[in-house]
């Protein structure tokens, strides 16, 4: 997706007849079906008039230009790619971000490669922009073939055009150096230099030629977490980290480093919904800290996720892999770092009917987990609580670590916001969390320029065949998934399983129940009714539902329904009286497992024409 595309003689034109802003915010409307904010549309005023300058300087008319360009299987955005020939008639393409910030916008702060930034909203920690313009570089390499050529260029760089460098400039800070080298910012004083930057890479024209080269380059499959955990735990970085992604990751490994020379606990919380990439950090994280030498533990509360991170890994490294119930009778500071992903299945306490006495804390799990480490890191998103016992919440972080005596300054918060799964559709998910009415957001119809292929099945049968199909064509990339709606038998003597979800004409199995963690990654999950508990933390190319008559949309009261009768969830059900956002939790949960493709059937028709009600797919909006 692109804002706009133009060659650069046009887009001069656009910005001096001062109609540039207004041209994005129309094709903005229109294929994200939502208003551009204020400050956006103030920032293409100001930046592109600025960046119109610099072109202007280096004369580099017969080239083409793209505005706002989505990355493919993400929601970010560059803010500006240009593409031509240079002098030798090599192919280039430049990706410039550009940055309103002023000197007095910009801090240090504590994090190795991270600044401060001040906003309307307060301070925010994030990703110094040479750093952020290096994971564009990749991010775009990594998924556009045209660039496996090796006669193409591709640069990154950085214009703060409201920013004076000086001996102060924080930006400028030699510890940046090495970024600032492979990718330049420039500032106020520099707009000769920048356009003698666009000069040397884009002389030759033919812009126009490079773009349709590049747009038509087939892209490259997305990778997927579980793919690639054994070569992240034991050999290198595999993901290339976004934005807000890599200003976590700094701060994290910025802590760890300098654990040895402190005696004072830290906490970091990383909040993100699905698909922004809170296990891929996790995992990255801890592979890098293995390589350095330092004892990490990596926790959830879920049994199926760990248990596959075991089978993934193995022996040597399973040991590594921990329950939230695990660190009862651990030492305090005996872990250098432990990570909690899927912090929000943090439960009151560790204990159950099969705990030893001696085990017996008495604690919070919240502060077992506190304690034993002197850096300890919870990835958590409150929306996917699916049991009412899970009560682990970035406020329960906050407040458990304050009353164990540690700094505020110590305790760091990280919003993910950057969407890498549902085609890396942001607008997907805004749509899905204001249609189960779990929060309130901007986007109240699905339609043809969402990326995400959703899709209302009318057959349960046809649903089942076209995951098949889809598993056909690549093994293991497909699941179906139900709400808890029928009961889960044990195997039957000869070890097959019981045909226990029957709807419409359609009856297979639930996952194994002594084996049920195997379910989201083993040959015979393809055939087997997966919940909430066995897909919780996995990721699918393609997901297909059966939403069952346990939450029913009522036109009555024009409100989501809980009809607990229809459950088989005793334990989630039992005394539970927001049983109703339990369930939301659920189906939010396994609406948004798919890279690719999402496909309901609904068995309560009232539910279905709700639904209906919010899509526009195949119609215009303009």
């Amino acid at each position: 997706m692109r804002l706009y595309e133009n060659k650069i003689i046009n887009f001069i034109e656009d910005v001096n007849h001062n109609r540039i802003a207004d041209i994005i915010e129309d094709k903005f409307i229109s294929y994200y079906g939502r208003r551009v904010a204020v400050s956006e549309k103030n920032s293409w005023v100001n930046s592109l008039n600025f960046l119109k300058n610099a072109i202007e300087i280096s004369k580099i008319n017969d080239n083409y230009i793209v505005i706002e360009y989505e990355l493919p299987y993400c929601s970010r955005r560059i803010d500006v790619l240009l593409f031509g020939y240079n002098s030798d008639k090599k192919e280039n393409v430049l990706i410039i971000e550009l940055k309103q910030w002023s000197n007095e916008q910009v801090r240090h702060v504590d994090s190795d490669g991270n600044v401060e930034v001040r906003y309307q909203k307060g301070w925010v920690e994030q990703a110094h922009p040479s750093i952020q313009a290096e994971g564009y570089y990749y991010g775009i390499k990594a998924f556009n073939t045209y660039f496996e050529d090796n006669n193409i260029s591709l640069s990154a760089s950085v214009y703060c055009h409201n920013y004076t460098k000086n001996e102060q400039s924080v930006i400028f800070d030699s510890k940046f150096s090495e970024w600032l080298d492979k990718f330049p910012v420039y500032t106020k004083n520099d707009v000769n230099s920048l356009g003698e930057y666009f000069r040397n890479h884009l002389s030759g024209g033919g812009g126009d030629i490079i773009y349709n080269r590049f747009i038509n380059s087939p892209i490259k499959p997305s990778k997927l977490l579980l793919d690639h955990t054994r070569e992240m735990i034991n050999d290198q970085q595999i993901f290339t980290l976004i934005d807000d992604q890599i200003s976590a990751y700094n701060a994290i490994m910025s802590k760890a480093k300098k654990l040895s020379n402190s005696n004072e606990k830290s906490v970091i919380i990383v909040k993100g919904g699905p698909g922004t990439g809170k296990s891929v950090i996790a995992l990255e994280v801890m592979g890098e800290l293995m390589r350095n030498g330092q004892l990490v533990f990596h926790a959830t509360g879920s049994s199926a996720f760990t248990n596959t991170l075991r089978k993934i890994l193995g022996t040597i490294s399973s040991r590594l892999f921990k329950f939230f119930n695990s660190f009862m009778n651990h030492e305090p500071n005996s872990i250098d770092v432990l990570i909690c992903d899927e912090a929000h299945r943090i439960r009151e306490n560790s204990t159950s009917m099969y705990t030893p006495k001696h085990l017996r804390t008495g604690l919070p799990q919240i502060n077992e987990l506190l304690s034993v480490s002197k850096l300890s890191i919870y990835f958590i998103d409150e929306f996917q609580i699916v049991r009412p016992n899970e009560i682990g919440s970035s406020e329960l972080i906050m407040d458990a670590a304050k009353s164990l005596g540690i700094k505020e300054e110590n305790i760091k918060t990280f919003e993910l916001k950057t969407q890498f799964r549902c085609s890396g559709s942001d607008s997907y998910l805004r749509w899905l969390d204001n249609t189960l009415m779990i929060r309130n957001t901007d986007k109240e119809m699905l339609t043809k320029h969402d990326k995400m292929d959703f899709q209302i099945i009318e057959d349960p049968v046809d649903l089942k065949q076209m995951i098949d199909e889809k598993n056909t064509e690549k093994k293991n990339s497909a699941r179906l998934v139900a709400g808890f709606c029928w009961p889960w038998s044990a195997p039957n003597p000869d070890g097959s399983l019981v045909e226990d979800v029957v709807i419409d004409g359609l009856a297979m199995p639930w996952e194994k129940k002594d084996q049920f963690w195997k379910w989201a990654t083993d040959d015979s999950g393809m055939e087997q009714v997966g919940t909430v508990y066995t897909a919780q933390g996995f990721e699918f190319d393609y997901i297909g539902i059966l939403f069952s008559d346990d939450l029913i949309y009522d036109w009555n009261i024009n409100q989501w329904k809980a009809v607990p009768e229809k459950s088989y969830d005793r334990a989630a059900k039992r005394g539970n009286s927001n049983f109703d956002k339990h369930l939301k939790n659920v189906y939010r949960v396994l609406m948004s497992r798919a890279h690719k493709g999402c496909y309901v059937y609904f068995k309560n028709k009232d539910t279905e024409e709700y639904f209906r009600t919010k899509i526009k797919l195949y119609t215009d909006i303009d």
